[in-house]
């Protein structure tokens, strides 16, 4: 195979995008890239060709979301000179294997959380895009969360010191999706394409937002994991469950904040929450993911006869993202957060700028989910985290 550089694409051709996967974050990212440009100034750029298993299927997404061509091997489009991201939303199990190959392409990698199913293939990953990095080319890990106007605010509100020293944070995302036993067998299940249940899937998201507020580094680890159904029915009868259903982890960090984060795809009745409470000695914050567009300030500051937690709708321009969308009060959505990820991974890149959250940063949130795995295997005990291991994201 033919190495390109990123040096080598003509500076007036637009950026060529390929996508991998075409499910639900294929679909979500696509959607991102199908209104980028409408809505924020971004370098130029085309959907390419959209990467999928089923040539059929993979050729009607294609169509459906904008993408001007469909292919079945990820290989192919790393030989081509007209790709020059490669946008990953396929299985965990898959990610190191194909970014390590594009980003020794010269392609520039946006890879779904979490990096990847182990710290070997995750450590891999970040050596390779710090290669890749020294020859121009970027990478990006989509914690999408990041880009919800509302948590960009928190981030300056607590950058500003309004909330003063942070003493506690606790952190819960629920959904109830699997909360039927009967509910059938997915990949998701599995350990061997997986990598881990709720700990992977939404532990991540929890565990990044508090790094990314706060600006912290984790230096100690409690967990917890339990499996409520040990068996699914698959097609050819019940198979055994061996991932977990729930997680719970205690995080010290380098600051003297402690974090609680409980996760769960068990939780009748929460559908998507991401409910995030941040406790300082000067003010609070209080949001959840399902009523996105507003965040809860407390100013303990204030008399005390004035004191209460105030909302915030977070739709005016002057808010994080905000000014390329509606009239004030015209709320935005969950689909947002990855349009956002997408102007702002095309503007590093615009720019020569390393974007974040990046392939360290994604490490960083692996080794944490190691040690509540190791935690909760050695009957939750205290697990400590080497903090040189973590690289800071201090302003990121």
């Amino acid at each position: 195979m033919t190495t390109p550089t990123h040096s080598s694409r003509p500076s007036d051709r637009p950026l060529g995008v390929a996508a991998i996967g075409y499910a639900f974050m294929g679909k979500a990212h696509s959607n991102a890239w199908r209104n980028v440009a409408s809505f924020f100034d971004v370098p130029a750029f085309e959907q390419k060709v959209l990467v999928g298993r089923d040539a059929t299927q993979v050729a009607d997404a294609a169509a459906k979301y904008g993408w001007a061509e469909s292919a079945t091997d990820w290989r192919s489009i790393l030989e081509r000179d007209d790709i020059d991201i490669v946008d990953i939303c396929a299985p965990g199990w898959m990610h190191a294997e194909i970014a390590i190959a594009a980003l020794e392409a010269g392609k520039h990698v946006l890879v779904e959380k979490p990096l990847a199913n182990t710290i070997a293939e995750a450590e891999a990953m970040t050596v390779a895009a710090a290669a890749a990095r020294g020859k121009g080319v970027q990478s990006m890990i989509g914690f999408n969360y990041r880009r919800v106007p509302a948590l960009a605010l928190a981030k300056e509100l607590i950058a500003e010191g309004r909330l003063g020293t942070i003493r506690h944070i606790r952190a819960a995302y629920l959904q109830d999706w699997l909360a039927d036993a009967e509910s059938p067998m997915t990949w998701r299940l599995r350990k061997e394409t997986a990598g881990s249940g709720a700990l992977g899937d939404i532990a991540s998201h929890a565990i990044d937002q508090v790094l990314y507020l706060l600006g912290d580094a984790v230096t100690e680890v409690t967990g917890r994991l339990h499996t409520f159904v040990s068996s699914r029915p698959g097609p050819d009868g019940p198979e055994d469950v061996t991932v977990d259903d729930a997680a719970w982890a205690t995080l010290t960090l380098a600051s003297g904040a402690i974090a609680s984060v409980e996760v769960s795809r068990m939780a009748t009745g929460q559908k998507n929450s991401l409910k995030l409470e941040i406790y300082g000695d000067k003010g609070s914050l209080l949001f959840d993911l399902e009523a996105l567009n507003e965040l809860g300030f407390l100013d303990a500051t204030l008399p005390v006869r004035e004191q209460g937690f105030r909302r915030i709708l977070v739709n005016e321009p002057e808010h994080p993202y905000l000014e390329a969308w509606w009239p004030q009060g015209h709320i935005i959505g969950w689909e947002h957060t990855f349009t956002h990820q997408i102007r702002d991974f095309l503007t590093s890149i615009s720019a020569g700028e390393a974007p974040s959250p990046s392939f360290e940063e994604g490490l960083n949130v692996q080794h944490i989910l190691a040690a509540v795995e190791e935690s909760a295997a050695a009957k939750s005990s205290l697990i400590q985290l080497n903090a040189t291991t973590q690289t800071s994201i201090e302003g990121a």
